[in-house]
């Protein structure tokens, strides 16, 4: 429940074109049944996920200071740098110089104009290295937005505090921590197109640096709903995912949020990354109380706190610390039912979803928010939800079941009412996706099936 409600929350998926993929498996999984078949419509998806992960990526862009290197897991890293620059950190205040390269991509056309538009990034950026990532795009009325900020990141904290950028406007559009968002989706221009550019940043006079393994942005616009349509089962299927509740973590380190209702997120990841082999060493979890249960979350939330929003909910930032485990990416998308997460489940691929909910709109849940992040592991013989659900009294109880339309509804909806009647904005389908580095083919299938390459 760290993710408090903001303007560009108001877009979300239409019911979108539903592949299934059946077969494939995660690290377990318990019975599986049947799954929708693919559906041949053409029906254009409402979300466009372009990712620069090839070597053949990395050299289209444009380079200064920068290579792209081969491999089993191609990348881009600091050649020679383009130059030096000071970066004073607005949360330390301290400056430092630092060399820096840049990667600037080519123009991506989106498929359908968007109304939001949010980054991911996969990368290592070993001590005294960080980067920028930031995106310039083309309105549909033929105008330039700026050269927007949408994360300076390390995956350390001893170099620069991670942050979001706040007060980026130009009148046409807006960044709300990590997404970019049109500040009139009825009647304003839209985003066409876009390009990413990349600074590396390491310390002056070594040979340090960043390489990063996945660069994109997944981009979306559709006509807001209060209720959505309904999905049909097509699935029964459970994996077997870690479970850990982020209320056990109340009043821990109020430095990175207080632990609690605010850990849903880091909780969530933490979950995932486990599911796929990630694991801390004892040495890497050293400065954690001894006292506390469940240190590995107390780490994810310190290694994901976003210094500029004060809290562990930035999406990207997410993405990026499961990333720094061994094989393991990830990306920001939106999907567009529950048919879509069938897919991913299927193939051993468990989501973490975001959403907002009165009290009364979830049953069995016992509590409302403005914005949660719970872990679909899976779905009943009756096509309900299986969520480990960090909102949870402890370990034992994260575990839930929910009513497959109520949960697919408060998902997926871009509008709702809260407890005091007001219109506010839903969270819209948007979930982050964490899988190998070098998936199967079924679950290569499975995330082209719901839009991710």
């Amino acid at each position: 429940m760290s993710r408090a409600e903001q303007p560009s929350r108001r877009t979300v998926l239409a019911a979108a074109v539903a592949a299934a993929v059946a077969g494939g498996s995660g690290p377990a999984a318990a019975v599986t049944a049947s799954v929708h078949d693919a559906d041949d419509s053409g029906q254009a998806r409402p979300v466009d996920n372009r990712a620069w992960i090839t070597y053949s990526d990395w050299r289209s862009g444009a380079a200064k200071g920068v290579r792209a290197v081969p491999g089993a897991r191609p990348g881009v890293v600091i050649a020679t740098p383009a130059g030096t620059t000071d970066y004073t950190d607005p949360h330390t205040g301290t400056t430092a110089a630092w060399e820096y390269a840049t990667w600037t991509s080519p123009v991506h056309r989106l498929r359908v104009p968007a109304t939001e538009a949010i980054a991911s990034w996969n990368a290592h950026t070993p001590a005294g290295t960080w980067l920028q990532v930031e995106l310039q795009g083309t309105y549909s009325d033929g105008t330039d937005t700026p050269w927007y900020v949408m994360g300076r990141w390390a995956a350390g904290d001893q170099d620069i505090k991670r942050t979001s950028v706040d007060g980026q406007t130009d009148g046409k559009s807006t960044i709300w921590t990590d997404t970019f968002a049109v500040d009139d989706a009825t009647t304003g221009p839209r985003l066409d197109s876009y390009r990413l550019r990349l600074t590396l940043y390491r310390k002056p006079g070594t040979r340090l640096t960043p390489t990063v393994w996945r660069l994109g942005a997944m981009g979306s616009a559709v006509p807001d709903r209060f209720t959505v349509p309904a999905s049909t089962p097509g699935l029964a299927q459970e994996l077997i995912v870690p479970r850990y509740s982020q209320e056990i973590h109340k009043g821990q380190y109020p430095e990175y949020d207080n632990g609690g209702e605010a850990w849903c997120s880091p909780t969530s990841s933490q979950m995932i990354i486990e599911y796929w082999g990630g694991r801390l060493t004892p040495e890497q979890l050293s400065w954690v109380d001894p006292s506390y249960a469940d240190p590995q979350v107390d780490h994810a939330a310190r290694y994901t706190y976003d210094y500029q929003y004060a809290g562990c909910g930035n999406w990207p930032f997410n993405v990026a610390y499961a990333a720094t485990y061994k094989d393991l990416q990830g990306v920001v998308t939106r999907l567009g039912s529950l048919t879509d997460l069938e897919t991913l489940i299927a193939a051993g691929v468990p989501a973490i979803t975001s959403q907002s909910f009165l009290k009364t709109e979830l049953t069995g849940a016992g509590y409302g928010t403005s914005g949660h992040l719970m872990t679909v592991i899976g779905f009943t013989a009756e096509g309900d939800v299986i969520a480990n659900d960090p909102a949870s009294p402890g370990d034992e109880a994260v575990r839930r079941v929910y009513l497959r339309r109520e949960f697919e509804n408060i998902w997926l909806r871009t509008k709702r009412y809260n407890a005091s009647g007001k219109v506010v904005s839903g969270t819209g389908g948007v979930c982050y996706l964490y899988f190998p580095a070098r998936p199967s083919s079924h679950q290569r299938k499975a995330l082209a099936a719901v839009g991710v390459c």
